[in-house]
C-alpha cells in the first residue's frame, strides 16, 4: 500500500516537470528562451550583442539522457530560466545535424562538422562567447567558458553568472568562484 501510495505521488509531481520539456522534430528539447537563427554566429553575436545579452550555444543530441535531466531538472528552476531569459541569447545546435552554421571564423559547415572541428564530445555542451571575437577565430578558440555535460543546479547557475560578471577575465577561475559561491550559499 505504501509503494502504491509512494508511486502515486511521484507521478503527481513528477509528471508536470517531464511533460513540460517540448521535443522538436530533430528530437531535441525545445524552450521558450531558444533562438530560431540561420546559425550564423557572428550574426547571433551582434544579436546578442544589440540586446544586451551574452551568446551562449547549446550543442545536444536526440536522446541524450543528460540533456533530458537539464531540461527536466534544472532549466526550469525559476531562478535558472529567469536568468537565461535575462541575460543569454541561446541558440542550440544538433551534434549529429546537417544544417549548415557559419562559424566566426567565416567557414560554412554542417552542424556535425562544426561540432568535431571544436572538439565537442558530450552532450549537452554549452559554449559561452565574449562581446567580440576576432575575425581569425573559430568559436572553440573564442570561446570564454566551456560546460561539458550536465551539473546540478548550483554549479550551472554559477557558471552562468561568472560568464556574465566576466570573470574569465579575473584572478578567481571558476572552480575557485564556484567552491566560494557554494560555501557563502551553504554556511
Amino acid at each position: 500500500m505504501r509503494r502504491m501510495i509512494a508511486g502515486l505521488l511521484a507521478a503527481v509531481f513528477l509528471a508536470p516537470a517531464a511533460m513540460a520539456v517540448e521535443l522538436g522534430d530533430d528530437g531535441l528539447h525545445k524552450t521558450d528562451w531558444m533562438r530560431n537563427t540561420f546559425l550564423d554566429l557572428r550574426e547571433d553575436l551582434e544579436e546578442a550583442n544589440s540586446e544586451g545579452k551574452r551568446l551562449m550555444v547549446m550543442i545536444e543530441q536526440r536522446g541524450c539522457i543528460y540533456c533530458t535531466r537539464m531540461h527536466q531538472e534544472i532549466f526550469p528552476r525559476e531562478e535558472i530560466k529567469s536568468y537565461i531569459e535575462d541575460n543569454y541569447f541561446v541558440v542550440q545546435m544538433n551534434l549529429y545535424g546537417d544544417i549548415e552554421i557559419t562559424d566566426f571564423d567565416g567557414e560554412v559547415l554542417p552542424e556535425k562538422e562544426a561540432v568535431r572541428k571544436w572538439g565537442v564530445m558530450f552532450t549537452p555542451t554549452i559554449m559561452f562567447f565574449p562581446q567580440e571575437v576576432p575575425e581569425n577565430q573559430s568559436a572553440s578558440e573564442a570561446a570564454v567558458a566551456v560546460m561539458p555535460g550536465a551539473f546540478e543546479a548550483d554549479t550551472t547557475i554559477h557558471m552562468l553568472n561568472w560568464v556574465v560578471e566576466e570573470g574569465y577575465d579575473g584572478d578567481e577561475d571558476f572552480q575557485r568562484y564556484h567552491a566560494r559561491r557554494y560555501n557563502e550559499e551553504n554556511p
